[in-house]
């Protein structure tokens, strides 16, 4: 038997995911349906798939399974491109969207062009965690800021932040020649994270301007994480590298993030691209 399952691939800053219509009927055993969707090699290839469902608390829910099967509370480059997708496939006509997750309700604001086409999009992150056992992470103390941490590498320094999912970053002097794909996984599954961790790498080229690569729980190192350049720009500022304001370089693109003292929210903002169309063959 086989059921056909219409998607549109979309990316943030190459931050890509395989975006499915679920407002009338959710894919049986999606933890499978990711991996299979996600293989670069044999299907449609992806960090994974991500469903648009109705919500019985906000305007609509975004699911999300990362490409081993994982489930993931949260993605800020998804989340953007669930704002575009919604708006370009006249699912609403809002430029202004609640959007559902596992982290909470993201509010999103959608910036249309001339040609009423989504350029970018502002979503807002919520306020950080920075608290050990909400992040979580196991340490002695209340916060875990630029702690040293041994491993296979030696001592290297973390800080631990939550932006709905738990990530610890980590500063270093040439992002180029950073040990993501060896001491990413290795810190991922690291005994402190009790559901393992993003990993973030960062270059502080100033105050204003950082450099990141990310190893991705669930996923392994990806061209961008939206969630991962927050906690990267709150622990820039705990540790007093950065102002509230900055640019991050990812591998796909840049970012804009502000951590607004006013209300101590996170906002991010950056593109969202549409790659193609499809349908997936499954075969039972």
């Amino acid at each position: 038997m086989i059921q056909e399952i219409p998607f549109t691939k979309m990316h943030g800053i190459g931050n890509d995911y395989i975006y499915i219509n679920c407002m009338k009927r959710v894919p049986d055993n999606l933890p499978q349906l990711a991996i299979e969707m996600s293989d670069r090699h044999t299907w449609v290839g992806g960090d994974g798939i991500i469903l648009i469902c109705p919500s019985d608390s906000a305007d609509f829910k975004m699911r999300i399974f990362n490409a081993d099967g994982s489930e993931a509370k949260m993605c800020g480059n998804g989340s953007r491109c669930v704002g575009r997708y919604l708006y370009e496939s006249g699912l609403t006509s809002a430029t202004t969207i609640r959007l559902d997750t596992l982290s909470g309700i993201k509010v999103l604001r959608l910036h249309p062009d001339a040609t009423d086409t989504i350029t970018s999009v502002t979503v807002d992150m919520g306020i950080p965690e920075i608290d050990t056992e909400t992040v979580p992470v196991i340490f002695p103390a209340q916060q875990m800021v630029n702690e040293a941490i041994d491993t296979s590498h030696g001592i290297i320094h973390l800080t631990a932040v939550s932006m709905g999912n738990p990530h610890g970053v980590m500063i270093v002097e040439n992002i180029d020649n950073a040990p993501v794909d060896t001491l990413g996984p290795e810190l991922e599954r690291h005994p402190m994270w009790p559901d393992r961790a993003n990993i973030e790498f960062l270059e502080v080229i100033s105050p204003i301007e950082l450099k990141m690569r990310v190893w991705e729980r669930g996923s392994g190192e990806t061209m961008a994480c939206g969630t991962g350049a927050c906690a990267s720009l709150v622990a820039c500022v705990l540790n007093g590298l950065c102002k509230r304001h900055a640019t991050i370089h990812l591998l796909g693109g840049d970012l804009e993030i502000e951590w607004d003292p006013a209300d101590s929210h996170v906002y991010m903002t950056g593109p969202a691209e549409t790659v193609f169309h499809g349908t997936y063959l499954r075969r039972y």
